[in-house]
């Protein structure tokens, strides 16, 4: 019996882990942006510190695509957007197409992020973080058809029902 209730419990969470939408992808809040964006104001200040404003951008554009806002995630998208082009070494052409995926994923534009997420996994085909990132966004495109046909489901059989009611009612008045 106790088995029984340990494998139903199991099954509730599931289903409910599927439903509830939560990935396993970090957030961030916006005291976190803030000291990022202080850091990359301070980094401008520094002459010819080229690298460490590279950085500073760098957290700053995770920070955004990693917040729950979603204009901060837009913003962190176009600001990985517009240093994509100038990137030449790979490693940080990597970690931008992971950010950018990232971001596209918050913004729910899941076929984009998994494009981005494939050519990450060109350049590193064993990076844990994109396998993830993969992982978390099939499991949502799956879950999304999952509901579009629920939906289209319930959309038919309220047709249907309509319908049939409709017939019902026109013979009852016939009688």
């Amino acid at each position: 019996m106790a088995k029984l209730e340990a494998k139903l419990g199991m099954i509730v969470d599931k289903v409910g882990q599927f439903f509830s939408g939560s990935d396993h992808l970090p957030s961030c809040d916006s005291d976190i942006i803030a000291g990022c964006e202080r850091e990359v104001a301070e980094a401008e200040k520094q002459p010819s510190s080229d690298k460490s404003m590279q950085e500073s951008l760098l957290r700053l554009s995770w920070a955004l695509v990693h917040s729950k806002r979603p204009e901060d995630v837009q913003r962190g998208i176009a600001m990985l957007q517009s240093s994509l082009p100038s990137t030449v070494d790979p490693l940080q052409q990597r970690e931008n197409l992971y950010l950018l995926a990232v971001g596209y994923y918050r913004s729910g534009d899941y076929s984009k992020s998994r494009d981005l997420v494939e050519k990450c996994l060109e350049i590193a085909p064993d990076w844990r973080q994109a396998l993830t990132l993969e992982s978390a966004i099939q499991e949502r495109i799956t879950k999304d058809g999952v509901i579009g046909l629920g939906i289209a489901a319930t959309v038919a059989a309220t047709a249907v029902g309509l319908i049939a009611g409709g017939i019902a009612a026109a013979a009852s008045r016939k009688r």
